[in-house]
């Protein structure tokens, strides 16, 4: 037949001329949908047979789900819009009204305020323990209790969660485990491997690398993604085929990232210990943090202990100010994990969201300062650091 040229346009360069074969690089499927030969095949697509819509199944979000669940070596893993899509998504759709959850009290803030402020609308319990101590997370387990929700290496104070110990509690009860690994991610510790059910990350962070991706990624076994995927569904928080190829082809430089990122950590972390400047450093890798031992007999060492650290000077607004300001290098950003050094001020980010009183309970003093480690040579980033402290006395 011969259409009209308005019509005959929307269907030209459509359909591939030549032989696609074994590309080195993936392609990238945009597609909103998939044109289907017949209701038969509609029924079979929707089954789960093929790809026909894009919210229900995409391959760019399927080969990442692939990298990931075999890194936390999982069955299987949804990829989500962003690390809270994958909180969110996991909370709804395995907790319901009458139900109680135990979590850590030094988790990610916005975690916090999904418990305090949403799962109370939905008659979810929630309670918070230190689970740094076991005991603690023990006798806050009650009848109804569902789940425990911890992360490994917490934020901003970097607390170890001795996490065989908490799941060793979970199984006496019939309790899952929900591990938050971000700051570990699966190259320094894999949760799967000892007890938790289920692993989140926030794909911004490490997977991404580069500060221009966000996601997030729920791994566990096949029967409980099952539980979860009809929530994930309805939630509509899957990531976009683009961000998802992009987050694929960081994660062939991850492991090269988070060693030389985890090592510049510990030179940083031994660098500030010594600076007179500052009263106390929080990192695992120290000998006096209180962890130490237990941080080095969980992670693969080899790749260090985490590239998150936090460190403490005076409580003066002014001089924090000031040292802030005095950085050369290292630059002020809301988020982490990616490949160049920035640092963040805790009491600041959450000065809108908790009253002054709750800020010094969670440990956010006026004088503490987070850093996110980078790649770049660690001695640059310790001069830096160095000048930037000495200027507090001018």
């Amino acid at each position: 037949m011969s259409y009209n040229l308005d019509t005959e346009v929307l269907y030209q360069g459509t359909r591939p001329q030549g032989i696609i074969k074994n590309p080195e690089t993936p392609a990238i499927y945009p597609a909103t949908a998939y044109i289907l030969d017949d209701m038969d095949d509609y029924v079979f697509a929707d089954k789960g047979g093929r790809y026909y819509y894009n919210r229900s199944g995409n391959p760019n979000r399927d080969e990442l789900g692939a990298a990931v669940s075999f890194l936390e070596k999982g069955e299987k893993t949804l990829i989500c819009s962003s690390g809270m899509a994958a909180i969110s998504t996991v909370l709804l759709s395995l907790l319901k009204c009458g139900d109680h959850i135990v979590m850590s009290s030094a988790i990610y803030g916005e975690t916090i305020e999904i418990a305090e402020w949403l799962l109370p609308d939905f008659g979810i319990e929630v309670s918070f323990a230190d689970f740094t101590d076991a005991e603690a997370v023990k006798k806050a387990v009650k009848s109804n209790t569902k789940m425990f929700y911890t992360e490994i290496i917490a934020n901003p104070l970097t607390l170890v969660t001795d996490l065989e110990a908490i799941t060793e509690i979970a199984r006496e009860h019939s309790i899952l485990t929900v591990v938050d690994s971000t700051f570990t991610t699966p190259f320094v510790y894999r949760p799967l491997e000892h007890g938790a059910d289920i692993v989140l990350h926030s794909m911004t962070k490490y997977f991404g690398g580069h500060s221009d991706i966000t996601g997030g990624c729920v791994t566990a076994s096949e029967a409980l993604i099952d539980r979860i995927y009809p929530k994930y569904l309805l939630l509509g928080c899957c990531l976009d085929p683009v961000s998802s190829w992009m987050t694929l082809r960081s994660i062939k430089t991850m492991s090269m990232r988070v060693r030389a990122q985890n090592q510049n950590a510990i030179r940083i972390a031994k660098a500030l210990a010594e600076d007179p400047h500052v009263k106390e450093v929080y990192h695992p890798s120290l000998p006096d943090h209180p962890q130490h031992e237990l941080a080095s007999s969980m992670f693969d060492t080899d790749y260090g202990y985490g590239a998150m650290l936090s460190f403490r000077l005076e409580d003066d607004h002014e001089k924090v100010a000031k040292f802030m300001k005095n950085l050369k290098l290292i630059c002020y950003l809301g988020t982490l994990g990616g490949i160049r050094t920035t640092f963040t001020h805790p009491r600041t980010a959450f000065v809108n969201n908790f009253s002054a009183e709750e800020l010094d309970r969670m440990g956010l003093s006026e004088g503490l300062v987070r850093i996110s480690v980078g790649a770049e040579d660690s001695r640059d980033l310790i001069e830096d650091l160095q000048q930037a402290l000495a200027s507090m006395d001018d």
